[in-house]
């Protein structure tokens, strides 16, 4: 297996081919087409910022995986993947955007080519890169094949992680650090929260050391105040409050692999409320961290949390945390497993989580969380080493 500038070793390829291709029989598919940019890279080596385009890779039972995508971007397979030039294919510009053909003519083609025109074939169907006029157009090249839901198959292979893969999440995790503590020292009241995130997202690209840092698959996470009672907002250029709680929801990424962690910094003295509430999040982080263990379940880290919050009278629904690893926009979740109470996975050593008890209450929000590494014995390892707790600046 040629390795040109693909990040892993061959080895680590072969294991990742032969774990999609057992789930593969299983499913019954003679081939899969897979568009998600995160899974293109597990199988491939790919990397590029060209996921607004259609791409993906041909994966059958026996043979290299076939990248392609635009013709541009073909030169980037070669950059990239650690196949042979022979399997990265690139299809012509006047495909791009078009409204009088489609990409997915050209990839009917090279299906055919390849023998597949009759073939039993899995696609990503419910993906961020998987359009449904892409799959209406497949599906009328392709009328003798069979195209069936393959979405998540890939996906969960990448559950469990490598010992290579988990020295580059380890590696993000130094960058994690990092730019939280930035966040952390750079909060204060009348400064711009534009020119706290300037700072993360520099602090995040320079890295640690020789660790050079990627960009994260979500940008900076940034609320306060009200706006810390939601989820997913950023940020704007309004100066810091003192008396306002601010939630930094960030990860370092090196070559892909992303370790979330968030902290959340009070400006000023917190009322007792948001006291009581982070040691109820830091006594329910310890329980779930004692519950994620290998043979116990996703939900048992949920369940864990949730009856320490019950003791404290909080209730929180929705899930807990979620898989992460190798990601690009718009998510570093690998969308398989969830920590939360009807999720029945079993954790197995290797598997890494995003373990996100975050509270959003009525006029504030708390996040304490970490990027968690199921041990072959004893309760998961908190892979970033940054104290937790609430941040106070008076």
């Amino acid at each position: 297996m040629p390795q040109g500038c693909a990040p892993f070793s061959s080895a680590e390829y072969d294991r990742r081919i032969a774990k999609t291709r057992a789930a593969m029989a299983q499913a019954g598919l003679d081939a899969i087409f897979v568009t998600d940019p995160s899974n293109q890279a597990w199988l491939t080596g790919y990397d590029g910022w060209s996921f607004y385009v259609h791409q993906g890779v041909i994966l059958r039972m026996d043979g290299e995986p076939v990248w392609w995508g635009r013709s541009m971007d073909a030169l980037g397979g070669l950059r990239t993947c650690w196949m042979s030039a022979d399997s990265i294919h690139g299809y012509a510009d006047h495909y791009v955007q078009s409204t009088v053909r489609h990409p997915m003519q050209d990839l009917a083609g090279h299906v055919k080519r390849l023998g597949l025109e009759t073939a039993r074939i899995g696609v990503e169907m419910e993906n961020y890169y998987y359009s449904a006029k892409a799959h209406a157009v497949l599906t009328e090249e392709l009328p003798g094949a069979t195209l069936v839901d393959a979405t998540a198959l890939v996906n969960w292979q990448r559950l469990v992680k490598s010992e290579e893969e988990i020295g580059f999440i380890r590696k993000a995790a130094r960058i994690s650090e990092k730019i939280v503590q930035v966040a952390i020292d750079r909060a204060e009241p009348g400064v711009r929260k534009n020119d706290v995130v300037a700072d993360i997202m520099h602090a995040g690209i320079t890295g640690v050391d020789d660790i050079w840092g990627d960009y994260p698959a979500i940008v900076p996470l940034t609320p306060s105040g009200l706006d810390a009672t939601a989820a997913h907002l950023t940020w704007d250029g309004a100066p810091m409050k003192q008396g306002e709680a601010t939630f930094f929801e960030l990860s370092g990424c090196y070559r892909r692999y992303h370790a979330p962690l968030c902290r959340t910094v009070f400006l000023g003295t917190p009322p007792q409320e948001v006291l009581e509430a982070e040691k109820a999040q830091l006594e329910g982080i310890e329980a779930g961290l004692e519950a994620a263990r290998a043979g116990n379940r996703t939900a048992d880290i949920a369940n864990a949390f949730v009856r320490v919050l019950n003791k404290y009278g909080i209730e929180r629904n929705g899930r807990c945390g979620y898989p992460i690893g190798l990601s690009y926009p718009p998510d570093w979740g690998e969308r398989t497993a969830s920590i939360r109470s009807e999720d029945e996975t079993v954790l197995e050593p290797g598997m890494t989580f995003h373990f996100m008890p975050a509270l959003w209450m009525d006029t504030w929000g708390l996040e304490t969380t970490e990027t968690i590494l199921i041990s072959e014995t004893g309760p998961a390892e908190a892979v970033c080493k940054m104290e937790r707790k609430l941040f106070v600046k008076p």
